[in-house]
């Protein structure tokens, strides 16, 4: 069995895979002060509750862009399933894309690994966008190239700034109202999430659409991809397991290559 961690701001998401097949799939928080033995005894005991032998577990890949997470995780795998991991952006480490960036080390990992998994799925021009701390918008040509994209405060984090800013505004449930109108102002601020959020998707596709040349397809993903892309037009897919099928691609493009 193949496994596949991503480290985000917000959480970190694992899958197990059996030759192509997610089996198991878990999500805990990221919390930069757990240490190797929190991690590993937490990764033991998902291991125990989905049934699953450390030791069936024969390889392992990692991305991540939480940098003093990065070694942390990885030694903590190490130590439950007895196998080093692959490091996205590890040296040598292939992907099988070129990033057409100005500085290529600014791109995330996840957004390499997004685009790797987009451009595996689409045979075109795609675009994949990203709900999780950050919203992102990361596109690929129909040759495989990573272009670029754009970065908007993620939806959890526009709502903390606006509550952290007026006084008078409470914390809401995040979903959709009855109309685009609010009748309150839990109504009103659902709407100005949801619906504002999903018009701002809508919008930034049709531009990168017209940028790339039109027949752009989109991809959604993370954590709130189906509760804002219930209210967007220009999405064409919900991948809740993109990223993790990203990871799962770049090892095999990297069978046998020993991590550093």
């Amino acid at each position: 069995m193949l496994l596949a961690v991503d480290v985000g701001n917000t959480n970190l998401v694992g899958g197990l895979y059996s030759g192509t097949q997610l089996v198991h799939t878990f999500r805990l928080e990221t919390v930069r002060s757990r240490t190797v033995d929190e991690h590993a005894v937490l990764l033991a005991q998902i291991f125990a509750l989905r049934g699953v032998d450390p030791s069936a577990v024969s390889a392992c890949i990692l991305a991540s862009v939480v940098p003093p997470v990065t070694d942390v995780v990885a030694l903590a795998i190490a130590s439950v399933v007895r196998c080093e991991p692959l490091v996205v952006g590890g040296p040598g480490l292939k992907t099988g894309i070129r990033v057409r960036y100005d500085n290529p080390r600014e791109v995330g990992a996840d957004r390499i690994v997004n685009a790797v998994a987009a451009h595996a799925h689409v045979a075109g021009p795609v675009v994949v966008v990203d709900f999780g701390t950050a919203t992102t918008f990361d596109c690929v040509s129909a040759e495989g190239d990573y272009l670029g994209g754009v970065i908007v405060p993620g939806v959890q984090a526009s709502l903390d700034g606006l509550l952290a800013r007026a006084a008078k505004l409470s914390r809401i449930e995040l979903s959709a109202p009855p109309s685009v109108i609010g009748k309150n102002t839990q109504h009103a601020m659902q709407s100005g999430i949801i619906f504002g959020y999903a018009a701002m998707v809508d919008g930034l596709i049709a531009r990168i659409d017209a940028e790339m040349g039109g027949g752009c397809r989109a991809l959604a993903t993370g954590g709130l991809a189906s509760l804002i892309c219930a209210h967007a037009t220009k999405v064409d897919e919900l991948c809740p397991d993109l990223t993790l099928d990203g990871l799962r691609l770049i090892y095999e493009r990297n069978r046998g290559t020993r991590a550093k």
